[in-house]
């Protein structure tokens, strides 16, 4: 678990991350405010794009503390601008990179509760693969869709990268 929580789902933080410098760059070129695309969305009664990186962060911070045995760090969830959607992005992948892979034995067994779901319980194994990876990947693929439906240059390979090819 410690492989899918850290290396995949922070890697796709990091990809968000690299995103918002392609946002700025495509705001800064068409004379608009980026705060502009910090507040888009794709349907009226979807969320913003500030929303989707939060609930994206949101995901994986929970994960590496209830897969790891610890409690989720608390975020406001306030952030307005692309900084601060920047620093909760980097805090939230150094807290997910700080908790060691010897932490997560045993996450496959640990129970984890929802305040949405009072009385039941999921295991670890079933939190990741059925909440966590999901809702992560939906979150930032969400934002991906948000920026590129403004516009913005992003494709395929930025949502992919890195890909390991190695000589056949």
């Amino acid at each position: 678990m410690y492989h899918q929580v850290i290396s995949q789902c922070t890697q796709t933080l990091k990809n968000l991350e690299t995103w918002l410098d392609k946002a700025e760059q495509h705001a800064a070129a068409k004379q608009f405010d980026v705060a502009v695309l910090m507040t888009s969305r794709l349907a009226p009664d979807m969320k913003n794009f500030i929303y989707q990186v939060q609930s994206a962060c949101d995901y994986v911070k929970a994960a590496a503390a209830w897969l790891s045995g610890q409690k989720p760090p608390k975020h406001e969830d306030n952030e307005q601008t692309i900084e601060e959607l920047r620093a909760r992005i980097r805090k939230t992948v150094a807290f997910a990179e700080s908790v060691k892979e010897t932490q997560y034995e045993g996450a496959s067994e640990r129970k984890v509760s929802f305040s949405w779901a009072p009385g039941k319980i999921m295991g670890g194994e079933d939190y990741l693969l059925q909440m966590t990876i999901p809702n992560t990947f939906f979150h930032v693929a969400m934002a991906y869709a948000i920026l590129r439906h403004n516009g913005v240059d992003v494709g395929k390979m930025d949502f992919l990268d890195p890909i390991n090819l190695v000589e056949a």
